[in-house]
C-alpha cells in the first residue's frame, strides 16, 4: 500500500494539494505520515463514530473535521444515498484514489465517478490480519478474499 501511494503522490505538488484520508491511524491512515515526509497539509474526515468509539486519529494529521453521522460512511441502507460523512468526503475531494478497500471506499469512488470526478483505483491486497480480526469481531466467517469489496465494483470499471 505505501509503495502504491508513494508513486501516486509523486505526481503531485505538496503545495498545491492536500492529501485527506479519515483521520484514523489505521488501515490507509498510514499514508499520513509518508505525505508529511513529502511536505503534504493532511486532513482528515470521519464520522463522529470515531470519537465516540475512541478510535486513534493519526498523529500526522493536520486538521480533523468530524461529521455528525450514524454510520462509519458508505451508502445509507436506501443504496442511493451517501452517508453524511462520505458525502463530505466526496464533496471536498478533486480527486479520489482508492489503494485497495473495503465498502466505504467502493461507495465514495463510485458516487465520485458519477459525479465525474476525476478517480483512480489501485488493486491492493487488505492487512490480512486485521480483515480477520474485523470478520471475527463481526461474527462473520474468515475472509479468503483479500482484496477488499472495492476491487471487486471498481477494477473493471476503471475509465
Amino acid at each position: 500500500m505505501l509503495g502504491h501511494a508513494a508513486a501516486a503522490l509523486k505526481d503531485l505538488d505538496p503545495k498545491r494539494s492536500i492529501v485527506n484520508i479519515g483521520a484514523t491511524a489505521e488501515g490507509i491512515g498510514a499514508i499520513y505520515e509518508l505525505a508529511k515526509q513529502r511536505g503534504f497539509t493532511t486532513s482528515g474526515i470521519v464520522s463522529t463514530q470515531a470519537r465516540d468509539e475512541k478510535v486513534a486519529l493519526s498523529p500526522c494529521v493536520d486538521f480533523v473535521f468530524y461529521v455528525k453521522d450514524a454510520t462509519w460512511g458508505g451508502y445509507l441502507p436506501d443504496k442511493k444515498t451517501l452517508s453524511p460523512t462520505s458525502s463530505a468526503m466526496v464533496a471536498v475531494s478533486d480527486v479520489m484514489i482508492a489503494i485497495g478497500g473495503g465498502d466505504v471506499a467502493r461507495d465514495e469512488v463510485l458516487e465520485a465517478r458519477r459525479l465525474g470526478k476525476k478517480t483512480k483505483f489501485i488493486p491492493a491486497d487488505m492487512n490480512h490480519a486485521a480483515a480477520r480480526e474485523k470478520a471475527a469481531r463481526k461474527g462473520q466467517p474468515e475472509p479468503t478474499d483479500f482484496r477488499g469489496a472495492a476491487d471487486a465494483a471498481l477494477r473493471s470499471r476503471t475509465p
